[in-house]
């Protein structure tokens, strides 16, 4: 057998074949750029997130390498927090999707955010352990943002009539999709580029039980 004969196989495996013959794939990793490392067309992106946020996020840097997915950001950014909901409801949705999808990053992130807009302990643990909040009109969004996910869309009627019920309409209905676009982002980026955790969520840290 030659070198050529053998797959690429992680690290991992190496022990089970002779060294001659292993090699071995190394993950290429992403930066996380500053605004003076970014490239030009993600710079102006990456000065209104750290005037929003009052630094740059770690998964924001990271997506700089691409000022088409950054401005993609921004732009529904500002949409989904200039819209209907309050900051509470919009972390309820954006920690339920990060858990949902499995965002190690995300829910750090939005665990600690989730807590600053006053939602309660209880609460957030709830959602970060795959339950729902006690409180009804965040357990509606959460449950509806979850559901969302799993089903891909294909949403039942029963399914609409829950979240109707709870005290929202149909518009509240539709703009739930663009907070949940706007997580997909944010989560997949995370997922992909594997960003640090900054030492202000680290206290939040979260792995699928």
């Amino acid at each position: 057998m030659t070198t050529n004969d053998v797959p690429q196989v992680g690290s991992a495996c190496c022990h089970m074949l002779p060294s001659s013959t292993c090699e071995v794939v190394i993950m290429k990793s992403f930066p996380v750029h500053t605004i003076e490392s970014a490239p030009a067309d993600s710079r102006a992106s990456l000065e209104a997130l750290q005037g929003a946020f009052g630094s740059i996020p770690n998964i924001a840097g990271a997506m700089a390498t691409s000022p088409v997915l950054l401005g993609s950001l921004v732009a529904l950014f500002g949409k989904v927090h200039g819209g209907s909901f309050a900051e509470d409801q919009i972390q309820t949705v954006l920690l339920t999707d990060a858990v949902v999808n499995s965002s190690r990053w995300a829910v750090a992130f939005h665990s600690a955010l989730a807590l600053q807009e006053g939602i309660a302990v209880a609460d957030v643990d709830a959602i970060r352990a795959g339950d729902l909040p006690n409180d009804p009109k965040l357990a509606a969004l959460s449950l509806l943002a979850r559901t969302m996910i799993e089903k891909r869309g294909h949403l039942a009627a029963k399914d609409m009539d829950q979240f109707l019920d709870a005290g929202f309409d149909k518009a509240h209905l539709l703009e739930v999709i663009a907070i949940v676009a706007a997580s997909t982002i944010t989560n997949y980026t995370a997922t992909i580029t594997d960003p640090p955790i900054e030492a202000a969520f680290r206290q939040h840290l979260w792995s699928r039980s």
